[in-house]
């Protein structure tokens, strides 16, 4: 497996332990049934996921918008909730959608430079008293170097923390072909950070 755990993740991924299945109904019941604070419930327990996963799709200045975004597809579609999967990775997946989205309506060269260009700040940034906060910086721009579809499935799997099941309800694929891109993915990863000198010995030891 690709150690990426050095980046920083958000507070647990869609399977977190912090919203139990019973927390999730009774939350769904409430906005179902217009109780007052159920909106903003929802909106509080899952902005700083959304926000999270964005940041690394369309990067930190579009974030942002990309999570309003996403919360109107939310709001608009409970209705049309059923359960089918757990609430959180229903929530990925309109996320992942609206971020994918806004990122096809830029010009394709416009997000990899700019997002390229945080990375390397973050690089100068940290300095040489941080050996992990470069670490981190170089794992992140060679994160951007790949494909938008490489970089979700990493994204979500490895960042995020979901299972292959997860990724595939996300994705909308078939398991298989979750695993089958998340290889291809991993692989193409090692690639760009062994062109940048960084070596799997290096992450391990990060």
């Amino acid at each position: 497996m690709l150690a990426v755990s050095i980046i920083d993740r958000p507070l647990g991924g869609v399977g977190a332990a912090d919203a139990t299945a019973a927390d999730e109904a009774a939350l769904l019941d409430a906005i179902r049934r217009d109780a007052p604070g159920g909106r903003e419930a929802l909106y509080h327990r899952y902005k700083r996921r959304v926000f999270a996963l964005a940041v690394r799709i369309v990067g930190a200045m579009d974030a942002e918008e990309v999570t309003q975004e996403a919360f109107i597809r939310i709001f608009r579609g409970l209705g049309k909730f059923r359960g089918d999967s757990a609430l959180g990775t229903w929530i990925y997946r309109l996320a992942v959608n609206a971020a994918l989205s806004h990122r096809a309506r830029r010009r394709p060269d416009a997000p990899e430079a700019s997002n390229q260009t945080e990375a390397e700040a973050l690089v100068a940034e940290s300095g040489p008293q941080s050996a992990d906060a470069v670490l981190r910086a170089r794992l992140q721009k060679a994160l951007w170097r790949l494909p938008v579809g490489y970089r979700t499935v990493i994204v979500l799997h490895d960042v995020e923390g979901l299972e292959h099941e997860e990724v595939a309800s996300v994705l909308g694929c078939h398991v298989g072909t979750s695993k089958s891109q998340l290889h291809k993915a991993r692989a193409k990863l090692r690639e760009i950070l062994s062109q940048d000198g960084i070596t799997a010995a290096v992450l391990q030891n990060g």
